[in-house]
């Protein structure tokens, strides 16, 4: 039993070493509990406790350049339980208020006479490190209080999930918790302002005037201007329909919390039943009874990010969880698929992280030679080629954490620019697909090529699920990619973001082949530069692009997914050798690049600015005294309206 002690002792304090110094989650939540209590009920068994575990020790010293602080009182941790029982029976015939635990980063702010003095993080609960000019960029702190005495108060400094889906797009930080903590301790205030980090005040450890319950010290923070962490007031037979409460509305909660505190609100109370060496005895930690499903693995798809960071993301077969449908889950990196040796067809068990986050929370076919099934196990290994661009990959470890690579400049992966200028309003017009959602779907391995885009029916009980998304955005998103499908040769051609082919240039070529796509594609370098606008260095790039065999299968593909309109009538050139310029609103085109497509169709061209060779301004306000209707009349040019174009072209 001893040698197991030390064992546990020896993984859990290194688990909390990563994640607290380095930011590192090398196991899950629910697998360090399951630890945790495991070494409880040892040491509770045999009466043997280590100097070094991690039940009477609070924490870490921390590492960082930052000036160290010791705190005027130890900041315990909390007891915990997953039992609403136990909470019943900790609250007994005493009020307390129940509140969420924000999964952030504790800071302690003290006040001199009404303006901000000092911000010092938790560290180890001894010794925290000095934050204060950090601290001064929370969005939503107050720097100056209307109470002039000393006044301490603690709090958590969180990020909320959709700030942090707007800041971690290279897919550096795992969950909002790293991230808050990378912010906060940053050397430079100015990227903890950009991070968008928020305090919520959970207690008043000193000013204020007295106080003798909780909820009074809540009140009275608010009063200077704090916000706080949400609680209730709870009984013991109120407690149990509160947890309910709590456990439906973290479903769509934007703050991170990775449970519930249960304190008593009478303070005095409180205070009385003194500590353990590590706990505070007038409150207690809830923490979410997880629901766990067992499933089997299927495969570790490996995912490159922007960044060349290649993620392996586990597919397993689906299972309910928490309402929902789930079927895969982040895997974080690859010491963690060696940590838990996964292997095709293995049986493990998953569960919502703080009922949200899909994670794997055990191997059940971890040490065995077989799968259920009988068959030999195959262990999931690193790719040695990028799933992407299939370059050789490279393993990089940093702080005993290993992690995959893709070394390759030009991977698809790192370019979402591509991926946006697909989906532009002049290229295939898919709307609700911004940069951020696109990052969003490529970093989760739901995109890989644009062909992807059209597909996404397949995985619509994941998307759902995500943040920012739901039924109703997706079936919105599914509409506008099916309209999208249905596209024209131009339009395509453009899209694929070959080198100088604008929208004009696609135009032409398209016009030039007659819409015929087999001819758009197959133009050579003399065909080319035959066309106007189009010279050698731009031809040479044209034919070069269409001769890749990558680009040639990302175009097959595409043509399974998409309807091309090739029909084509002859336009005439009515308006050739005619310049012109549109400003104003349109009323008959749905927008100025429709009404230039119709002008480059029957010949002619439009530029930018009114000069002595345009031939005409089209502008629905004749008699606007605009600069461009100005310098039109100074140059005898004559100004039109959309109805005098379309009747002139008739």
């Amino acid at each position: 039993m001893k040698s197991r002690m030390e064992e546990l002792v020896a993984i859990l304090n290194d688990a909390s070493r990563q994640y607290y110094q380095f930011d590192n989650e090398i196991m899950s939540n629910q697998e360090y509990d399951a630890l945790y209590d495991e070494l409880v009920a040892l040491e509770k068994e045999t009466g043997i406790v280590m100097a070094q575990s991690p039940t009477v020790n609070v924490g870490y010293e921390v590492v960082s350049n930052l000036p160290k602080e010791p705190h005027p009182s130890p900041m315990l941790s909390l007891d915990k339980t997953k039992s609403v029982d136990d909470l019943r029976n900790w609250l007994g015939d005493k009020d307390g208020r129940l509140s969420w635990k924000l999964d952030g980063l504790t800071v302690v702010l003290t006040y001199e006479d009404g303006t901000l003095a000092k911000a010092v993080t938790r560290g180890d609960g001894v010794i925290g490190e000095v934050i204060t000019a950090n601290a001064r960029t929370f969005i939503n702190i107050p720097v100056s209080i209307p109470e002039k005495g000393q006044v301490v108060v603690r709090g958590e400094a969180v990020i909320s999930y959709s700030d942090f889906e707007k800041i971690n797009t290279d897919g550096t930080y795992k969950n909002p918790r790293n991230l808050c903590s990378g912010s906060v301790r940053q050397l430079s205030s100015k990227v903890t302002a950009d991070r968008h980090v928020r305090f919520y005040a959970f207690s008043l450890a000193s000013g204020g005037g007295d106080f003798r319950f909780r909820h009074e010290q809540s009140e009275w923070m608010r009063s200077q201007g704090f916000e706080t962490v949400d609680d209730v007031p709870v009984t013991a037979d109120t407690i149990a329909k509160a947890v309910e409460d709590y456990s439906h509305r973290i479903l769509d909660y934007d703050i991170p919390s990775d449970g519930l505190v249960l304190i008593y609100d009478d303070i005095e109370y409180g205070r009385s039943l003194g500590t353990t060496a590590k706990f505070p005895r007038d409150s207690i930690a809830f923490k979410w009874q997880d629901e766990i499903a067992a499933t089997k693995l299927r495969e570790i798809l490996w995912n490159a990010s922007r960044t060349g960071l290649i993620n392996p993301i586990a597919i397993f077969e689906p299972v309910e969880l928490e309402g929902t449908t789930v079927s895969r889950a982040s895997v974080h990196n690859l010491s963690i698929v060696k940590e838990l040796e996964l292997g095709e067809g293995d049986t493990i068990s998953v569960y919502k992280a703080n009922m949200i986050i899909p994670q794997i929370a055990e191997n059940k076919s971890k040490g065995k030679d077989e799968t259920d099934d009988g068959q030999p196990r195959k262990l999931f290994g690193p790719p040695e080629k990028c799933p992407v661009c299939g370059w050789d990959t490279e393993i990089r470890s940093e702080n005993g954490i290993e992690t995959v690579h893709c070394v390759n400049a030009e991977c698809p992966a790192k370019m979402i620019k591509s991926f946006t200028h697909f989906v532009s309003r002049n290229a295939m017009n898919i709307e609700g697909l911004s940069e951020a959602t696109l990052e969003k779907f490529v970093d989760e391995a739901l995109i890989r090529t644009p062909a992807d885009i059209f597909r996404l029916e397949k995985c619509r009980d994941h998307i759902v699920s995500m943040d920012g998304f739901g039924e109703k955005s997706f079936e919105n998103l599914l509409a506008a990619a099916e309209k999208a499908s249905h596209t024209t040769p131009d339009r395509l051609l453009y899209a694929l973001g070959i080198p100088n082919i604008g929208v004009a240039n696609a135009r032409v070529i398209a016009r030039e082949c007659r819409n015929s796509w087999s001819r758009i594609a197959g133009l050579t370098e003399t065909e080319l530069s035959g066309i106007e606008g189009i010279g050698e260095i731009m031809a040479k790039a044209y034919v070069d692009f269409f001769a890749k065999t990558d680009n040639i299968n990302m175009i097959e593909d595409l043509l399974s997914v998409l309807t091309i309109d090739e029909s084509f009538e002859e336009a005439g050139d009515k308006l050739a050798g005619k310049t012109f310029v549109i400003t104003g609103s349109l009323e008959h085109f749905e927008n100025r690049d429709a009404a230039k497509a119709k002008i480059e169709e029957l010949g002619g061209k439009t530029v930018g600015s009114v000069s002595s060779k345009t031939d005409y301004l089209i502008n629905n306000d004749i008699s606007s005294g605009s600069g461009k209707n100005k310098k039109a009349k100074e140059l005898g040019i004559p100004i039109i309206t959309e109805e005098e174009f379309l009747e002139m072209i008739k």
